[in-house]
C-alpha cells in the first residue's frame, strides 16, 4: 500500500529544497544549473535522500552536494520552519548526472535527420484513384 503521506512530503521538501538553493549565497551552487531531481523520504518521514544534478555535468553536481552537506542544518531548519513541521528529516544529500544525460539524449535525438512519414496523404491518394 503506497503512503501518500510520504509522496506528498516529498514533493513538499524537493520545492522548498530548490527554493532555499536560489537563496543560499555558497558560489558552489551558483555554478552552473543546480536542480533538485528527486527525493525519495522514509515511511516515518525521519529520513530523506535528495539527488541534485547539474546541467555542466557530475563534477559540479559533486561539488554543489558538498556545498549542501556543510549547509545541511541549516536546511533542515529551513524545512522544519518553512513546512511547520515538528520534526525536520535528516538529509542526505547524492550526485546525479540525469540532467545531463537526457540533454545529450536530446542532443542526439535532434541530431538524426528522419524524415517525417505522410502515411495520412498517401492512403488518401490512394483511395481517390480508385
Amino acid at each position: 500500500m503506497a503512503n501518500h503521506r510520504s509522496d506528498r512530503m516529498s514533493e513538499d521538501i524537493q520545492r522548498e529544497i530548490a527554493a532555499i538553493l536560489r537563496e543560499m549565497k555558497d558560489p558552489r551552487l551558483h555554478d552552473g544549473i543546480i536542480s533538485v531531481v528527486r527525493c525519495d523520504m522514509a515511511h516515518d518521514l525521519s529520513f530523506a535522500r535528495v539527488y541534485i544534478s547539474s546541467m555542466k555535468g557530475l563534477d559540479t553536481a559533486k561539488s554543489a552536494v558538498k556545498a549542501l552537506k556543510n549547509a545541511q542544518g541549516f536546511i533542515r531548519r529551513e524545512l522544519g520552519t518553512r513546512l511547520k513541521l515538528r520534526y525536520a528529516p535528516v538529509l542526505a544529500f547524492e550526485a546525479t548526472d540525469s540532467i545531463e544525460y537526457s540533454a545529450n539524449i536530446s542532443r542526439k535525438l535532434m541530431e538524426l535527420d528522419i524524415p517525417p512519414e505522410n502515411n495520412e496523404e498517401d492512403d488518401s491518394n490512394e483511395e481517390d484513384n480508385a
